[in-house]
């Protein structure tokens, strides 16, 4: 994750980030690259130089998501059932929890239903199957849980960004404060340990 003042970040670093910001609010299509040069305080050549299209600084962006992605997947190591939806739960927190900026881009790149944020769900998907299958040291032990079980952890993680805009509307507390993700993570780990009925 980028961390600290703008004024220390490295040229294409900065880049990047005014990417990020300007993918999240206007859209891939809506956002030039003059735009981003002017936002990063660069010129339009050094954005050419560093990422050659603008095909090119999202791809970079869309790294730098996942690298953080794949860095808090690998943090996650309890193999405890009833603790693992909250370490998903909390490495997810850490990831979108404090970066807003994030949380829009990723909601916004895979609503819109193009190749990129297919692809970008893949990835992700991969970071989660690549965690789990780590775990339990393999592949699961039929091909229907292989499958469909890192989609379910995933939709735990990208629910309630993608929900966030409907689900702040009818809450008095931020979607991502701590103690809502906490709460969140408790009914995870009963729904998981009990069923949703608490018969199971």
């Amino acid at each position: 994750m980028t961390h600290g003042n703008e004024a220390d970040l490295t040229a294409k670093a900065r880049i990047r980030r005014a990417a990020l910001a300007l993918f999240a609010r206007n859209g891939f299509a809506g956002t030039s690259l003059r735009a981003v040069a002017a936002r990063a305080g660069v010129s339009h050549a050094l954005v050419r130089h560093h990422f050659g299209s603008k095909e090119g600084l999202r791809a970079a962006v869309d790294e730098d998501v996942l690298d953080d992605f794949d860095t808090l997947m690998e943090g996650v190591e309890t193999t405890d059932p009833g603790e693992l939806l909250a370490a998903f739960g909390g490495a997810s927190a850490r990831l979108l929890g404090t970066d807003e900026v994030r949380r829009e881009y990723l909601r916004r790149s895979l609503l819109e239903g193009n190749d990129a944020g297919a692809a970008l769900f893949t990835r992700l998907l991969e970071g989660v199957r690549t965690r789990l299958d780590g775990l339990r040291d393999g592949p699961a032990e039929d091909e229907v849980t292989g499958r469909w079980e890192p989609y379910q952890v995933l939709f735990l993680i990208l629910g309630p960004m993608l929900l966030e805009p409907v689900m702040a509307a009818g809450s008095s507390r931020p979607v991502f404060d701590p103690d809502v993700v906490a709460e969140r993570s408790r009914v995870n780990q009963r729904l998981i340990a009990r069923g949703i009925l608490g018969r199971t």
